[in-house]
């Protein structure tokens, strides 16, 4: 086996191949070490200080370049972990109406600490909760944010607005539909 080995390296190309093989294992090796350390390090120094759900959002303030189907709920929870804080990204950017962004579109996307459902839902214990009829007739206009804001005081709602009518796109509602409204 050895006589073997020997002969096939016997020649100088032979010879370099190996070591610049070598080399470049070496590299890559390195290098993905360095990467794996770098990143348990950023992480660990970061879970130690920090419980789940005071996640911080880092490298922000940063720009976004609005892809096919994302809304400012989807860009919110792709930066913050939370969709809560389109709202955030709608003031930073002055849109007039949420629903109104296009592919292609730049947005500015603040440093903004994350909206957490349990604050949201804790914050909303100063409403009674309960909405002012037990159905809506969606008018032009409407949104399930207006809507939740109007039956319930609190805009956050329209999730459970949304999940109670089975709504596959929450931004899709039209004129004369007729919502339930869950107590």
């Amino acid at each position: 086996m050895w006589k073997m080995l020997k002969e096939r390296f016997n020649s100088t190309d032979s010879l370099v191949s190996l070591i610049l093989g070598l080399a470049v294992v070496l590299v890559i090796g390195v290098t993905v070490v360095n990467y794996v350390r770098s990143k348990n390090m950023s992480l660990g120094g970061a879970q130690d200080t920090k419980t789940e759900n005071s996640y911080m959002p880092a490298n922000l303030p940063t720009t976004h370049v609005v892809a096919t189907g994302e809304t400012l709920w989807s860009i919110s929870e792709t930066y913050y972990k939370s969709g809560y804080n389109w709202v955030d990204i709608q003031k930073a950017n002055t849109l007039l109406d949420a629903d109104r962004i296009e592919v292609g579109q730049t947005l500015t996307i603040p440093k903004a600490t994350p909206i957490q459902e349990s604050i949201i839902q804790t914050s909303s214990a100063s409403t009674d909760g309960k909405p002012k009829e037990k159905s809506y007739s969606v008018v032009s206009g409407d949104n399930l944010w207006s809507i939740a804001s109007a039956m319930y005081g609190n805009g956050y709602k329209w999730v459970e607005i949304a999940k109670a009518n089975k709504l596959v796109n929450p931004d899709l509602i039209h004129a004369g539909n007729i919502l339930v409204l869950p107590e």
